[in-house]
């Protein structure tokens, strides 16, 4: 019992360090960005980019300056988005559907080349997710009903106050996000020490090989598929290449793995995220799964053709 505690502290100090880091890698993403945003909210340039990009963001039931939080969603990592996500005002339905927006398509070059090296092409799969993206918008447009309940009640428009009010609303919105994603990191930090510790991952996993049929992905995938899920297409991109090149895994089985991981990965940590913003649970996963399950089996289909023809 002694050790088994011994490896649960020492699961803790290992995480802690790693998990300051990265909270202190997060203020300078957020603050800055958060702040950038009010000011182009004060200043009335976000309008400028509403006006121009309306037509296409109202096709999914959004207005043109929620824009700006998907582009910076398409180019940097997730944490920046819900910065700026944070600094607008919207209902909880228009906060849902850019929600499923930014986690389908969030952190592309990186994310995309991390995919490339185990088989997949990154324009393709920069494509893919921007693409499916906008119909999840548009099924979400579709299937969710009207409502006017406001995202996040404390945030508040900044056209018709004074300067200092809209830096003492910005400090204290992010000092509030910023506790909010320092305590799921440090969770989510631990929990994967201990994980690896005890070598529960594969324990965990491997009742998970039935339901890789459901996903049309390979048996031997179950763990591949838990790792991106807890973790990350990073890490997940990591232990793909590894099984690759021990010849557990194919180019094309990989590739699979690739299209599900796009729309469905990180569930643990980016569900958080956004669930302590106040976005249903129930939507985020049904969504995800729903669209992943169908890109690969939709996948499978013009392999199967291709083959066909020739």
């Amino acid at each position: 019992m002694k050790d088994f505690f011994q490896r649960l502290f020492g699961c803790v100090k290992l995480a802690l360090p790693k998990s300051a880091k990265m909270c202190l890698w997060l203020l300078e993403i957020i603050l800055p960005l958060s702040l950038l945003v009010r000011l182009l909210q004060y200043y009335g340039m976000v309008g400028y980019l509403a006006d121009f990009l309306h037509p296409l963001f109202n096709l999914v039931g959004l207005r043109g300056e929620t824009a700006i939080v998907f582009v910076t969603s398409v180019f940097l990592p997730l944490y920046a988005a819900i910065a700026v996500m944070t600094s607008l005002v919207m209902s909880l339905r228009e906060a849902t559907i850019l929600t499923l927006m930014c986690l389908l398509a969030h952190n592309l070059p990186v994310e995309c080349a991390v995919t490339r090296k185990t088989g997949s092409s990154f324009v393709g799969m920069f494509i893919l997710r921007v693409v499916m993206a906008f119909v999840v918008a548009l099924f979400l447009h579709i299937v969710l009903p009207p409502s006017d309940v406001p995202f996040m009640q404390a945030v508040v428009a900044v056209h018709d106050v004074s300067i200092i009010s809209l830096l003492t609303a910005w400090l204290h919105s992010s000092l509030s996000l910023i506790l909010t994603i320092a305590l799921i990191v440090t969770g989510l930090m631990v929990l994967q020490r201990i994980l690896m510790e005890f070598n529960l991952i594969e324990v965990i996993s491997h009742p998970l090989r039935p339901l890789m049929k459901l996903f049309g992905l390979p048996d031997n995938s179950s763990f591949l598929w838990f790792v991106g899920n807890l973790a990350g297409l990073t890490y997940g991109g990591a232990i793909m290449a590894d099984m690759m090149e021990e010849g557990k895994l194919t180019l094309e089985d990989s590739n699979m793995v690739n299209h599900h991981l796009a729309i469905s990965h990180s569930l643990l940590e980016d569900t958080l995220l956004f669930v302590t913003l106040g976005i249903p649970i129930g939507i985020i996963l049904g969504t995800r799964f729903l669209f992943a399950i169908a890109v690969v089996w939709g996948r499978r289909l013009i392999v199967r053709r291709r083959i066909y023809r020739k």
